[in-house]
């Protein structure tokens, strides 16, 4: 029985990174287009959210969601939430349809084909470097002045202890969002850790709750602030997980 449970896991992870490959393959031309200029991300996220589509329902994952605030379209935001699983990328692409803009660890380039796509569309970030994550930030408000809306995992990547619930936050998107006086959005995922998380045999089909909580203004706060705010959304969304955890 562990054996098969085994070869399941080997077969299943394998098959994530080939329904990962077919719609880029599908949509090349297309896509390549899209990332020509900066004009053309919109068309180049709305194609990202169906790849995100396709890779959920083929690993038999699926959705619930509970929206407390809903965005308004066309204007920007901070999007932050846990982060347990590169799931949560397709799953924050299926749920979001304002245009955003990932800020994501440089690591990824290495997956071939998404890698490619990952590099020229996301802003990346080498956590050891200082001058990296000055530039970062130079994007990302560049970004924001095109109107798109920022996603980032304020933990900075994923805990190596899995039974860490949630991880302390850096301050970057604080600090952006306190800038340009925009909303942050706290998004819960409770279940993508079970569901596939990084340690290679584990997972299985299923069930990702998702909460999008009340929106977090930042309207008249300033740089001095950054920490207050940081740890109040850290706190809602370890709140809520917590909360989940009792269900």
């Amino acid at each position: 029985m562990k054996i098969l449970k085994i070869a399941f896991w080997i077969l299943w992870r394998v098959w994530f990174y080939v329904l990962m490959a077919i719609p880029i393959i599908i949509m090349l031309p297309l896509l390549l287009i899209s990332i020509a200029s900066e004009k053309g991300y919109p068309y180049f996220f709305k194609m990202a959210r169906l790849w995100a589509r396709f890779i959920l329902f083929g690993m038999g994952f699926y959705y619930t969601v509970k929206r407390e605030q809903k965005l308004i379209k066309g204007k920007s935001y901070m999007i932050v939430a846990n982060h347990t699983s590169m799931t949560d990328i397709m799953l924050m692409l299926v749920l979001i349809k304002n245009p955003f803009v990932f800020v994501g660890k440089k690591e990824l380039v290495k997956i071939p084909l998404f890698g490619f796509f990952y590099k020229r569309t996301c802003i990346l970030v080498d956590r050891n470097s200082s001058k990296s994550k000055n530039e970062v930030f130079k994007r990302a408000q560049n970004r924001l002045n095109q109107g798109l809306s920022i996603c980032i995992f304020p933990e900075g990547g994923v805990p190596d202890d899995e039974s860490v619930l949630l991880d302390e936050f850096k301050d970057g998107a604080f600090r952006l969002a306190i800038d340009h006086q925009i909303p942050i959005v706290p998004i819960v995922f409770p279940d993508n850790k079970e569901r596939f998380s990084y340690t290679f045999l584990s997972g299985s089909p299923g069930k990702m709750r998702v909460r999008i909580l009340p929106f977090i203004e930042t309207e008249g706060l300033t740089i001095d602030h950054r920490k207050e705010l940081k740890d109040r959304v850290r706190n809602v969304i370890y709140d809520a997980l917590v909360a989940f955890d009792k269900k």
